[in-house]
């Protein structure tokens, strides 16, 4: 277990998350106990990309609870057109949520660039599902990654934290109905040190992200082994091969 942390400040300023957390993470508590290791590996404070596995829609709220309980406010990375939504919207911007810049386009890069360079200044962290949807793998090991995380991260010069979590199926199934009964089903939550980009950040073109985003791929997959007591499979799951299409994207 890692040990008590001290709280940054944008977890001890009163903020939009204080009456989130109050609901959240009690809620949360009813269907999970989450054993947390490896935190000491999210910074204390500063920016950085905070990179899980996902194979349940209920494991956000897992990863976000123990953002929290590290001591960080939970941010994750939003659909574009959420913040167009009333009320939504106006609570996404209130807890810094970041949009997603859907289009692979000009734009879209001088976006990403701008929100990296924006959380550096801030010192503030984010979440990013490298996967961009749930893993289509069968056996629910992470699949190929999406370029997301890495193009946020090399952009910015920020660390990239990789993170798996193991037993949040037990609670909500893969495209399954919740679990409520019984409550506190165990779930571990595994952090590493930050993924070794260096040979990256000066790379130019398109291949070095492939290759950035490989790397990691591969340490989240080397966590998720550790708690799953099982090595992880030669090759990750690529759902273009087998004729599947991704559906619930949560980034390009």
């Amino acid at each position: 277990m890692s040990p008590r942390r001290r709280a940054s400040a944008e977890k001890t300023r009163p903020s939009a998350f204080w009456p989130a957390a109050a609901l959240v993470v009690p809620a949360v508590g009813w269907f999970a106990r989450i054993e947390i290791s490896g935190g000491e590996h999210l910074p204390q404070e500063g920016a950085y990309v905070l990179a899980p596995n996902h194979y349940s829609e209920f494991d956000p709220l897992i990863i976000a609870v123990a953002t929290w309980r590290l001591g960080r406010a939970p941010r994750f990375m939003a659909k574009e057109s959420l913040f167009r939504v009333p009320v939504l919207g106006s609570l996404l911007r209130a807890t810094g949520m970041i949009p997603v810049a859907r289009a692979s386009t000009a734009s879209a890069a001088k976006q990403t660039i701008e929100q990296a360079q924006q959380l550096a200044r801030d010192g503030r962290g984010v979440i990013v599902y490298p996967e961009g949807s749930l893993t289509r793998d069968p056996e629910m090991w992470p699949m190929r990654g999406k370029s997301g995380a890495v193009r946020l991260a090399l952009a910015g010069g920020l660390p990239v934290i990789p993170v798996a979590t193991w037993g949040v199926q037990q609670i909500l199934p893969r495209y399954g109905k919740l679990r409520v009964f019984p409550p506190r089903r165990r779930v571990k939550v595994l952090l590493g040190p930050p993924v070794d980009l260096d040979a990256y950040r000066s790379a130019v073109g398109t291949a070095h992200l492939a290759a950035a985003t490989d790397a990691v791929m591969a340490d989240i997959s080397a966590l998720l082994s550790t708690l799953r007591e099982e090595p992880a499979p030669a090759q990750r799951w690529d759902p273009s091969a087998h004729g599947q299409k991704e559906t619930g994207r949560l980034e390009p």
